[in-house]
């Protein structure tokens, strides 16, 4: 397969994923009437699976470093499988689950004036770290298809042009998708 092939190729499945994202968090599609019991346990899972990918990505990095490009291999691709289930888990969780937001179980009369500025204040925090890591997911799911090509045709030049960009943003990703869940997981009503 050509380059040209690959790039279009990236380019599809990135679009694509960002449609189907795009389309789940307008609530276009029906949504069942019942939702799975598997479901309430998507969330923890996609914490789980982003952590472990954030861990699997500073291995990688200590791996490189030392020149174990076997291991470095072995656990990017570990990383891109975890990343890609956990990919199916958050479709499958937002086609299923109710809309979750920060904070709404705090809007009510019974907080003092002082603790709903508080509430207020950390939505706001939410609300950055939360947005940064949607763009930022979006943005580098084609960066690490690329890279992973020309690491795998083993063009390191190229591997590490792409890399000096798609890892930092990779691991931010990573790491805010855990910080987000736990901020937003006492509003889970279930």
């Amino acid at each position: 397969m050509s380059d040209k092939a690959v790039f279009r190729l990236v380019t599809a499945i990135s679009i694509f994923v960002f449609v189907v994202v795009v389309i789940l968090n307008q609530k276009v599609l029906p949504r069942p009437d019942i939702m799975p019991s598997f479901v309430s346990g998507l969330p923890m899972l996609n914490a789980m699976l982003n952590g472990t990918c954030t861990i699997l990505l500073l291995v990688s990095l200590w791996a490189i470093k030392r020149k174990n490009i076997a291991l470095h291999k072995k656990i990017n691709l570990t990383a891109f499988v975890l990343s890609s289930l956990f990919l199916v888990s958050y479709i499958l969780a937002h086609y299923f689950m109710p809309d979750v937001k920060f904070g709404d179980a705090n809007y009510n009369n019974t907080l003092e004036e002082g603790e709903l500025a508080a509430v207020l204040g950390v939505r706001r925090v939410y609300l950055f770290i939360l947005t940064t890591h949607i763009i930022l997911a979006a943005l580098v799911l084609p960066m690490i298809l690329i890279s992973f090509y020309f690491g795998l045709k083993n063009e390191v030049i190229k591997h590490r042009k792409i890399v000096r960009f798609s890892y930092p943003i990779w691991l931010y990703v990573t790491i805010t998708g855990v910080v987000v869940y736990i901020m937003v997981k006492p509003y889970y009503p279930f």
